[in-house]
């Protein structure tokens, strides 16, 4: 069963109705609805292409946050060979809201690393719903140095709606171990590619993603505060999220005219979420190509190359 949005109502509403004539045709009724189904499957697909066609920043958040997207874990089976996992930061847990190991991507050993959001309650209470703790990003620094160490690339995988700010992430040491992992990004002298999949919120996707390459989905979103989070700040009305949602220009287009970003990942028509593996596919692809224009640099040239597209960063749109 599809998983509608709001603003996708109508869309629901034809969608169902063709549905609901197959149906009619599935229980022997000797009624022959196909024409009619297929008349309102043109109807809907003409619909989806509208909705999509220029969706809103709130919009677009909506869209990056939809339950039936593809998840770290998704990404790591439809394009990792050889995935062997490797859990815990080696002194207090392992934090199941981050994911990582050893992998191979088209034959290339890699390092893969990433926000776990799950995919129905049970995992989602385990993942945190993809809001790291401390020794979730303890665990990242610790793979980040063994990649280092055996000159393996490293990916990550960015979906998390921010660090998780509870009171025992906190007392050990929650901002310490996020700077520690923006660090340990600007440190290491191989290739590190970020793709943010679905949502980059705050620090808590900054410690994955301060790459040489950083790559968006089209309808994912990077920001550095929640739109319901900054509307309660500035407006004191978290209902006022469409504005800030405007205001943070947090979209793939506004970040990558920012220098934010460096690529978009086109997303199949109406969202990841509607053709997963297609999905997936683009941006494996899209991680090969980062990987390749990447290749050959010295770990000098590498970390020179990191650090100067932060510090440029933003630059090159300001004035627009």
């Amino acid at each position: 069963m599809t998983n509608y949005l709001d603003f996708e109502k109508p869309l629901a509403e034809i969608e169902g109705k063709a549905e609901e004539l197959r149906a009619m045709a599935r229980a022997g009724e000797g009624v022959d609805v196909e024409e009619e189904a297929g008349a309102l499957d043109k109807k809907a697909a003409v619909m989806l292409r509208d909705l999509y066609k220029d969706l809103t920043p709130w919009r677009k958040c909506q869209v990056a946050r939809h339950p039936e997207r593809p998840h770290c874990k998704d990404y790591i089976k439809g394009l990792f060979t050889e995935y062997t996992p490797l859990a815990g930061d080696r002194n207090f847990a392992d934090d199941h809201a981050v994911m990582g190991g050893l992998a191979r991507l088209n034959d290339t050993p890699v390092m893969v690393i990433g926000h776990e959001k799950g995919n129905d309650t049970k995992s989602r209470i385990e993942r945190n719903f993809g809001m790291a703790r401390p020794e979730g990003y303890r665990k990242a620094i610790r793979l980040m140095e063994m990649a280092d160490k055996f000159g393996l690339p490293v990916i990550t995988l960015v979906d998390t709606p921010g660090a998780y700010p509870g009171k025992g992430a906190e007392e050990r040491g929650q901002s310490e171990a996020i700077a520690r992992s923006t660090e340990m990004c600007l440190q290491i002298g191989v290739p590190l590619i970020s793709v943010i999949i679905g949502e980059g919120g705050s620090g808590g996707a900054v410690a994955f993603a301060s790459a040489n390459r950083v790559a968006m989905l089209e309808h994912s979103v990077y920001s550095v505060i929640s739109p319901e989070g900054c509307a309660s700040i500035l407006w004191k009305d978290a209902e006022k999220m469409r504005e800030a949602a405007e205001a943070l220009r947090l979209t793939a287009k506004d970040l990558t005219r920012l220098g934010v970003a460096d690529r978009i990942i086109d997303e199949p028509m109406g969202g990841a979420h509607r053709d997963p593996k297609a999905a997936i596919a683009s941006v494996g692809t899209a991680i090969s190509a980062m990987l390749s224009e990447l290749s050959g640099k010295t770990p000098k040239k590498l970390i020179k190359d990191r650090r100067e597209k932060f510090l440029n960063m933003g630059s090159s749109g300001l004035a627009a």
